[in-house]
């Protein structure tokens, strides 16, 4: 007994010593890259499904090579083109394959327009003749190489253009594209940011022809923003943003004849929204899907390019709204594979090519979350999803008809899955919250590994000088729900102390904070605080995701009202615990999650004493059509859903610390919802702290903005909370 007990001393002083010797996380490890996992580079499959390429590039020597490794060995063995034997291209950034993989477009100086949209100078490099053509002197948009690599399509100035690569010819297709009223080819701001594509054209298979959609923002209001710069003047910087209730782009579809240059425009009987066009595998077949504005009736059109006739393939209808998704494959003879929420769950099914259902492959309480494509020779569908639990992510095949199901990949954790062309091999991306990012090479057919690739072991070893603490994963019982919920504790965790509650939410339509999956950025300083003695919660709400559309859609026409509920109730029962003190309740986020901070500080006054709120929507009628309208309506039609909430509205209820900042270049949330805040409690005497970032975007960063960012945050937590 007294050895055993001697031991015990011995375990408890080393523990202690242990501690004593572990760093805390500073805002500058995390910002500086100190965390920073280790990757793989965006591999691109070959079309013989043995090998695959990637991008490497030497940022010291500016300087970048395309180079195909291969699947078995994992080892490469050729460099198709060095940007140090292009005289005129010293360092190329991104590329692509024509179809048949004997041409690269190259890009190079690109710069940000918007979430997803640039522009740059590009090249195509002809892998035999190892010859470069410069496709445009000026900078260009979305430039796409027929299947044949024989033409280029690009989008300039609003207008779509055609190269030809072998005479150095260029044909301007369109002529109205003018800024700020027409755009050909590419998407508006509103498609860009909520429909999340840019390119708005796409060859048929034997590049006869394109499709491609035109944008009339004649009418839609004109949003202003500042660009403070450097210069003696700020400058005005305008574009076309259509809030709540107000007028959209017209959006067309156009048929171009690449030989004859004659375009006619495409009946799809005024679809409101045209989210999405995709070829056939037939060269005079293309799919349209459209929305109506409620985005609650999907329809999807077969156009005949060659008879210019366009017949309904498919329609779908729900009583909240539907989401867009790239979840389409056209087999060989034209039959579908498509993804649906319509049982309440998202499944994938399978259709003929007159639109009638042959199937529901995938069925059960359950998600699909990810879909990776359908291997025709082996009848096999890849997808991802949460059989394994809804924080987890699990790898699966199954057949068309829906049996013969295989778990490929199901560790407890997140699994995610890059596949070989011929479905032979797949790359897995395995994290955990306790295991960063490890890369394997597994065989597609049956998920067995072929070999290991790559680890974060090192990091680990790092993170072992370091105060860190495990996530607790759990639910907590709110509202009628079990919500998932983790925890983090401070090291030293002594449950009969009493420690702060900071709480972290963002709270969106078909989110997820709660996962299994390693640290971000925002779970470093989480740690950071944990290490200063604050219990860090976060609860994924009702409307959040991947546990089934009832749960998801229930905010319907109220965003924020039932999730400001769960996130006052989940800190009322977190206050009941022994160790919380129940006077030292924060709450923080950022956009949506800024929105729900402070309505859970205004609203849950007598719970919350502390909120901080980066990039918030105050008010949703300031927010775009798109988004907005699909969880809420217009305004005209749901008033109540957009003012009962929003947190202007009712700023006296303001009692404890609240930190607001934004962006002044945020062209998503734009900085005029923090300022109407600021004015509302101005106005109701109410003492806050605030804070601007000049010609920051959304996303706050930019030079040392996130170690300023996060520090004054951490100032504000630790004065306050």
């Amino acid at each position: 007994m007294r050895k055993t007990h001697l031991f015990t001393l011995i375990l408890i002083a080393f523990s202690v010593y242990t501690w004593a010797q572990q760093k805390q996380i500073q805002v500058t490890d995390i910002y500086q890259g100190a965390f920073r996992t280790e990757g793989m580079d965006a591999l691109r499959s070959m079309n013989n499904g043995t090998q695959y390429t990637v991008l490497n590039t030497n940022r010291g020597n500016q300087s970048s090579t395309i180079d195909k490794y291969d699947y078995k060995t994992l080892k490469k063995v050729a460099t198709i083109v060095s940007s140090t034997d292009l005289v005129d291209i010293p360092f190329f950034s991104a590329y692509s394959f024509s179809a048949d993989e004997k041409k690269i477009l190259l890009s190079t100086e690109v710069e940000p327009i918007f979430r997803h949209s640039s522009l740059g100078i590009f090249y195509v490099y002809d892998i035999e003749s190892k010859n470069v053509v410069r496709i445009s002197e000026t900078k260009i948009q979305e430039p796409m190489l027929s299947p044949n690599g024989k033409q280029v399509a690009y989008v300039r100035d609003n207008n779509i253009y055609i190269f030809d690569v072998t005479t150095g010819a260029t044909k301007q297709v369109t002529t109205d594209g003018v800024k700020n009223k027409i755009i050909n080819g590419v998407t508006d701001w509103v498609y860009e940011e909520e429909f999340a594509f840019v390119r708005a054209f796409e060859w048929n298979s034997d590049g006869s022809k394109i499709a491609f959609l035109r944008f009339n923002e004649t009418n839609v209001p004109e949003f202003s923003m500042d660009v403070y710069g450097t210069g003696l003047y700020q400058q005005p910087h305008v574009f076309k943003y259509p809030k709540a209730g107000e007028n959209n782009s017209i959006v067309t579809l156009h048929l171009l004849d690449v030989a004859s240059g004659t375009i006619s425009q495409i009946n799809t009987n005024n679809a409101y929204y045209v989210p999405r066009i995709k070829w056939k595998n037939h060269k005079d077949m293309l799919s349209v899907q459209t929305l109506n504005r409620h985005q609650n009736h999907l329809t999807m059109y077969t156009v005949n390019a060659k008879k210019a006739e366009v017949s309904v393939l498919l329609e779908e209808k729900d009583e909240a709204y539907i989401d867009i998704t790239d979840n389409l494959t056209f087999l060989e003879d034209d039959s579908f594979i498509w993804s649906s929420e319509k049982d309440g769950w998202n499944h994938i099914y399978l259709y003929n090519e007159d639109g009638k259902l042959m199937n529901q492959i995938t069925k059960g309480e359950w998600e699909v979350t990810n879909y990776y494509g359908y291997d025709q020779n082996e009848d096999k569908i890849y997808y991802q999803s949460t059989e394994n639990g809804s924080i987890n992510r699990g790898v699966y095949n199954i057949s068309s008809g829906g049996d013969n199901k295989k778990a490929l990949a199901i560790e407890e954790g997140a699994n995610n899955a890059s596949f070989s062309t011929d479905f032979t091999y797949f790359i897995n991306t395995y994290s955990s919250a306790e295991i960063p990012p490890v890369y394997t090479l597994n065989q597609a057919i049956n998920g067995k590994k072929v070999k290991d690739i790559k680890d974060n072991s090192q990091l680990l070893k790092r993170l072992e000088g370091y105060l860190v603490s495990p996530k607790e994963f759990s639910t907590i019982s709110i509202n009628g729900n079990d919500l998932n919920m983790y925890m983090i504790k401070p090291k030293d965790f002594d449950s009969e102390k009493k420690y702060p509650l900071l709480m972290y939410q963002y709270s969106g339509p078909g989110s997820q904070n709660v996962s299994n999956s390693w640290m971000g950025v925002n779970d470093y300083w989480h740690q950071m605080l944990a290490s200063e003695g604050y219990v860090i919660a976060c609860i994924d709400g009702r409307g959040t995701g991947f546990k089934g559309s009832d749960f998801k859609k229930v905010t319907y026409m109220n965003l924020v009202k039932y999730e400001t509920e769960d996130q006052i109730a989940a800190a009322k029962k977190l206050s009941e615990l022994a160790y919380i003190d129940e006077d030292r309740t924060g709450i923080w986020g950022w956009s949506f999650g800024g929105h729900m901070s402070t309505n859970c500080l205004l609203r849950g006054n007598d719970v919350f004493e502390t909120a901080i709120a980066v990039a918030p929507v105050t008010s949703w009628r300031f927010y775009d059509t798109i988004y907005t309208e699909r969880f809420m309506r217009t305004p005209a039609e749901n008033p109540n859903g957009y003012d009962d909430n929003s947190p202007f509205n009712y700023p006296e209820l303001l009692e404890g610390n609240y930190l607001l900042i934004h962006g002044s270049g945020d062209d998503n949330v734009h900085v005029q919802n923090s300022m109407r805040m600021i004015e509302a409690l101005i106005q109701a005497n109410k003492q806050f702290d605030w804070g601007i970032y000049p010609d920051k975007n959304h996303g706050i960063y930019g030079g040392n903005t996130r170690i300023h960012l996060y520090n004054k945050m951490t100032n504000f937590i630790k004065e306050k909370l």
